[in-house]
């Protein structure tokens, strides 16, 4: 999936959090945005829109401003503690926006984020200890955000389902697959921070044949899971 990640300022591209996101397998587009000219970075912003058309726009403080004052289209918002008040002219957002930020933040007041989820019917989630929600609570909600706007899901049907607070982002629920060799149901741990789309190997613990397994998570939280022999795959 291709996410346009707009950086804060005096931040630059390749962050810790676009990091994350091109780690867990998704394009994603960073460009550099003018520190002095808030219009230049919407200028630039804009630009990299236009060319990439990503289906996720994500921006960090002032990255969320200039994610507010492009014209993004379709794409979905992702903002980060947006310094929305600080730079920019739009005070509103789609209400399929999600806004992530900690009640903790000493730069952008958690009441501006606040007040926009509410003027503008977003969710608004409060994760993190600290304004660059670089931890891996708030990384693994973002990343979770963006697959699930970018899926193309109601966000009114998400709210709940959604995680929220470090132990619904981080922890780990069970589910099963049947072995193709031995038929037996085996138990195992399902990661949501991992992404919606997962794939992995591995051996079963009954008859140690090596499955792929497969894993995916639609919009409500719930996990499809199947497996195929490792062998059978050129």
């Amino acid at each position: 999936m291709k996410i346009l990640f707009l950086h804060g300022w005096h931040s630059v591209p390749g962050g810790v959090k676009p990091t994350y996101l091109k780690d867990h397998g998704h394009e994603v587009i960073n460009p550099a945005l003018d520190d002095d000219d808030f219009a230049a970075a919407v200028a630039t912003a804009q630009a990299e829109f236009d060319k990439h058309q990503p289906l996720v726009v994500v921006g960090s403080s002032r990255g969320g401003a200039v994610a507010m004052n492009i014209n993004s289209g379709d794409a979905k918002l992702v903002l980060l503690c947006p310094a929305w008040k600080n730079w920019g002219t739009v005070t509103r957002v789609r209400p399929d926006t999600v806004i992530l930020h900690s009640r903790a933040d000493d730069v952008i007041p958690f009441a501006d984020s606040d007040e926009l989820a509410k003027t503008s019917g977003a969710t608004l989630m409060e994760v993190g200890n600290d304004h660059r929600l670089a931890d891996p609570e708030p990384l693994s909600v973002m990343l979770w955000a963006c697959e699930l706007l970018g899926s193309g899901r109601d966000l009114s049907q998400l709210d709940e389902d959604l995680p929220t607070d470090s132990n619904s982002a981080t922890s780990q629920k069970e589910s099963s697959y049947i072995c193709d060799a031995c038929g037996e149901e085996i138990v195992i741990p399902l990661d949501l921070t991992e992404g919606v789309h997962q794939t992995y190997v591995e051996d079963c613990p009954v008859c140690c044949r090596a499955s792929r397994i497969h894993v995916e998570i639609d919009g409500e939280g719930n996990a499809n899971i199947w497996a195929e022999p490792e062998q059978d795959r050129e």
